[in-house]
């Protein structure tokens, strides 16, 4: 059986424990492991000397105490920012090394150019445990270029991507969808339902994620997808953690 089917509901910290320790860092992701969390989801993107770095957006103003372009910066100069709480910006080199060698991770490719770097990482650090994912098509695309068998998930977040999902499957051997649940407020909770529902008959997981945790919550919507999905992405991840033992799910 694959790391990622448990038989219950895995939770997954977002940018490690991101609703109160500084997202995509260090600190973060051991908080979230000791909070309970089955893994951690983190975002990755290349510095200009190579290296592939662990942060979430294109430039490291919002979340650090510098500002520009990680592309444009050597990971030196990267190593200066302080991105909160006096942590700096990780590499995933370092994130694989600080997270114990039993936990998930999902690593979300921000930009094909990562594929290549990202791919002899996941190789020396235990693949079994790493979910890739990306909503950049051609990014998955470029990571199945060298490693054809780690678990991949597509990234969802607009509705003309849901009819390609047939064939991309079976070209990137994906595992899951992952869906936001920004779906239900802008298509309603039944076309969300039968949407995924379609998926999971082509034989494909689910990975349930959002920006504001709230939707998980709001109008019990986690609630009425029970039986449609396999990993939860949370911010807060004792308080998901709570909630799916509430609903029988953990």
């Amino acid at each position: 059986m694959s790391r990622w089917e448990s038989g219950r509901v895995l939770v997954l910290g977002h940018r490690g424990y991101m609703s109160r320790y500084p997202e995509n860092s260090i600190l973060a992701f051991r908080k979230a492991i000791e909070a309970g969390a089955d893994g951690i989801e983190l975002d990755v993107w290349l510095t200009r000397d190579g290296e592939v770095i662990v942060m979430h957006d294109e430039t490291i103003d919002r979340t650090s105490d510098m500002n520009g372009r990680q592309k444009d910066m050597t990971l030196e100069e990267l190593k200066r920012a302080d991105i909160g709480m006096g942590e700096r910006i990780p590499t995933l080199k370092e994130a694989f090394e600080a997270i114990p060698g039993d936990t998930l991770i999902n690593i979300e490719l921000k930009d094909p150019d990562t594929a290549g770097e990202v791919a002899k990482i996941v190789a020396e650090n235990n693949p079994e445990r790493v979910m890739i994912s990306s909503f950049e098509i051609d990014a998955l695309r470029a990571y199945r270029e060298h490693d054809r068998t780690t678990t991949m998930g597509l990234l969802i977040d607009r509705e003309d991507v849901v009819p390609l999902i047939p064939k991309l499957k079976g070209e990137l051997n994906l595992w899951s969808i992952n869906v936001p649940m920004e779906a239900i407020p802008i298509l309603g909770l039944e076309k969300t339902v039968q949407t995924i529902r379609w998926a999971r008959s082509l034989g494909l997981k689910v990975v349930l994620w959002t920006e504001n945790d709230v939707l998980f919550y709001r109008d019990d919507n986690l609630a009425k997808l029970r039986g449609l999905f396999e990993v939860v992405i949370a911010n807060d991840v004792e308080k998901m953690i709570g909630y799916l033992r509430k609903l029988g799910l953990r």
